[in-house]
């Protein structure tokens, strides 16, 4: 019997509590553990309190033991926490934070991944977005405009970036930078680095950073990261202002505001000694579109499109919108769009959008 199996079937045994919710209910995407006795799930979207629960604080530490040994890990007086995607066939992330760290008992975050079946025509049958929002996205990704998606924790930010990858054509050359595998692309030349985290002597790690540095001497044409959290940042600025245009993220952020000033906070926790203000000016004239996400009316929808304008007189990020989700329906604001007039040259521009299109030229 092969590891991946003996492994697979203790995870079953010790998570036995949830196994139900985890194995075969397909409408559950998450299950967070807080402690022995207080178990809730995700379905469809929503947060419900499940009415499980495990024997005691040694046995749900023991699930935790097993799944840290899984991968390779450790969980202990100096290691008090862990983040690692299961291998195949188990598809789940998992992180485990333990006591003392945790006050209510050992805390357990199991997110299950599915393959992606995220499109952009998903997007509207979903009610995520408009016809008319979806082919601007479609648009905006072939045209190579930098976009980032930003949106809270559980708000959809990766099914929404793989739905925009699939406007990438299957001729280009795609590198898809992750702390964790989630993403899931269809184009036929898709190379996936992964982070790997130190091991226990605290040697062998690999960053984002350090996939970053490596990627560009990948020949990409494009750049997809899953998540910018930390000085990597830097680097992907620095690459869309050294013509990798076309890159695509997400990053934390409530607003299309704040997700600038976010990815310029990050900037400025790399390694390189870089004014405020030469972060501010990167990000400003790196990005060109931030997709806001966000759960409306108990929904996940993009609530908003803005174009980034660079920086006004007194240094302050410039943002537009140009689409904003309002009253039960998507609407176009009215600004013009500097990259209308190519989508046209292109023939990029569907029948469904045209007419917006039309009020976008001069911009």
């Amino acid at each position: 019997m092969e590891r991946a199996e003996i492994y697979g079937r203790t995870i079953r045994h010790f998570l036995g509590p949830v196994a139900d919710l985890l194995y075969d209910d397909d409408s559950v995407t998450e299950v967070l553990i807080n402690g022995p006795n207080d178990v809730f799930c995700e379905r469809r979207g929503k947060l419900e309190r499940v009415d499980v629960r495990f024997k005691d604080e040694e046995a749900l530490y023991a699930a935790a033991r097993n799944l840290a040994e899984y991968v390779r890990r450790q969980l202990d007086d100096e290691h008090h926490s862990m983040d690692a995607r299961l291998p195949p066939p188990e598809r789940f992330r998992v992180h485990v934070i333990v006591p003392p760290c945790a006050r209510n008992g050992v805390c357990l975050s199991i997110r299950k991944f599915k393959r992606s079946t995220a499109t952009l025509e998903w997007l509207v049958e979903m009610n995520s977005a408009s016809k008319e929002v979806v082919e601007f996205l479609r648009t905006a990704v072939r045209i190579h405009c930098n976009m980032l998606v930003a949106g809270g924790t559980g708000t959809g930010k990766t099914s929404l970036l793989n739905a925009m990858s699939t406007a990438i054509p299957d001729s280009e050359r795609i590198i898809v930078i992750e702390d964790t595998a989630e993403l899931q692309l269809h184009q036929p030349h898709t190379v996936y680095l992964e982070a790997r985290p130190p091991k226990p002597d605290g040697k062998g790690a690999v960053t984002i950073r350090d996939l970053f540095v490596d990627s560009l001497r990948m020949r990409p044409d494009r750049i997809v990261v899953g998540e910018v959290r930390r000085g990597e940042a830097l680097d992907l600025v620095q690459s869309m202002l050294s013509g990798h245009d076309g890159s695509l993220a997400t990053i934390h952020a409530s607003t299309p505001q704040s997700a600038l000033v976010r990815l310029e906070t990050l900037c400025l926790m790399s390694d390189v000694a870089l004014p405020v203000y030469v972060a501010r000016q990167q990000a400003a004239s790196a990005v060109h579109l931030v997709v806001q996400i966000a759960r409306v009316e108990g929904a996940r929808r993009i609530s908003e499109i803005a174009k980034v304008e660079g920086l006004d007189d007194k240094d302050r990020y410039v943002v537009t919108s140009l689409f904003k989700f309002r009253d039960g329906k998507w609407e176009y604001s009215g600004a013009p769009w500097r990259y209308a007039e190519e989508a046209f040259e292109k023939g990029l521009v569907a029948a469904e959008a045209a007419a917006i299109f039309e009020q976008m030229r001069g911009g």
